[in-house]
């Protein structure tokens, strides 16, 4: 049985959970998951209970500032954040707290943003997984194909010519409302996308529309970081990077690149059958990336002997 329960980071701010305790007797090791932009947990809930019946003891948690824990931008809706490394110094301070709790091997595991953030705790040696796998990890941005620094100044640009805290796109006219054509970005499976907008109904904390225009610079920021010579060649973790040439809000060419530049690098290629959220597409597609996470964690987090 799965609880809910909060954590509180190093300054007091109260970030939700959830655990699967695991095997009673031999666990399988245990897993960390954090979810993307602007998600919740509760869009896993298939995958993590998946792994918690092949034995492993599983945690998600939200990042601060989106789904339950809260919000920093000027209202209900905006995500934003003051600067990326507060949500690497968060993931720090709770990868320490589970570690010290959890059976291993340990397996840090993340979606989109939130394999952005991973990457750079990695980098920056403030956490020490077993092993590593990343769902369309946002190792760059899809966008225009200009210069990063050329994106990064204009992003600057625009938290200077308005309220950085305003919203950096467009989302739908009814505040609050899923945008047509939003789907097709993320899935190809009608029932796992609506699922979301039952979440989202019933846990109404969980809605979130677009960043802010502070939040692109400081991903652009962030991005500059794992850019910089050495930065990824320096980690020696094996890391599985599961990446779609068909997405349209992370960059693919960004995830193979930074997949041959990890020393310990793996990478699943995905093509046209598979949109944004691929832990959420159809069967066909899902079922080979949870046998190809499975067979990635046997040979790089191997079961303890008891």
């Amino acid at each position: 049985m799965a609880t809910e329960t909060i954590w509180h980071a190093p300054d007091g701010h109260a970030v939700r959970r959830i655990d699967w305790p695991g095997a009673a007797e031999k666990p399988r090791g245990s897993i960390l998951f954090l979810p993307g932009r602007g998600d919740a947990y509760e869009k896993y809930l298939e995958s993590l209970e998946e792994w918690h019946r092949a034995g492993w003891r599983v945690t998600g948690a939200d990042w601060r500032g989106q789904a339950g824990s809260g919000r920093l931008g000027g209202d209900a809706v905006t995500g934003h954040i003051s600067d990326f490394n507060v949500w690497v110094e968060d993931l720090a301070a709770l990868w320490a707290d589970w570690v010290a709790k959890t059976p291993g091997p340990h397996v840090l595991a993340a979606h989109s943003m939130g394999g952005q953030v991973v990457l750079r705790a990695l980098v920056e040696k403030r956490v020490d997984p077993d092993a590593v796998f990343l769902s369309a990890p946002m190792l760059g941005m899809s966008g225009p194909p200009l210069p990063l620094s050329v994106l990064h100044g204009v992003a600057k640009m625009m938290t200077r010519v308005g309220d950085p805290k305003r919203q950096a796109w467009k989302w739908s006219e009814k505040p609050g409302e899923l945008p047509l054509g939003r789907a097709t970005l993320l899935t190809h499976d009608n029932d796992r996308y609506e699922d979301e907008g039952w979440w989202r109904d019933k846990r109404p904390e969980l809605v979130m529309g677009p960043a802010s225009w502070h939040w692109v610079e400081r991903a652009y920021a962030s991005w500059r970081e794992l850019e910089e010579e050495g930065a990824l060649e320096s980690v020696q973790t094996p890391v599985l990077i599961i990446s779609t040439s068909s997405d349209k809000l992370v960059s693919h060419e960004s995830n193979v690149r930074a997949a041959q530049r990890l020393p310990n690098g793996e990478l699943m290629e995905l093509g046209k059958e598979a949109a944004h959220e691929v832990l959420r597409e159809v069967d066909a597609v899902r079922d080979p990336i949870m046998q190809r996470i499975a067979d990635f964690l046997a040979s790089h987090a191997p079961a303890k002997a008891h």
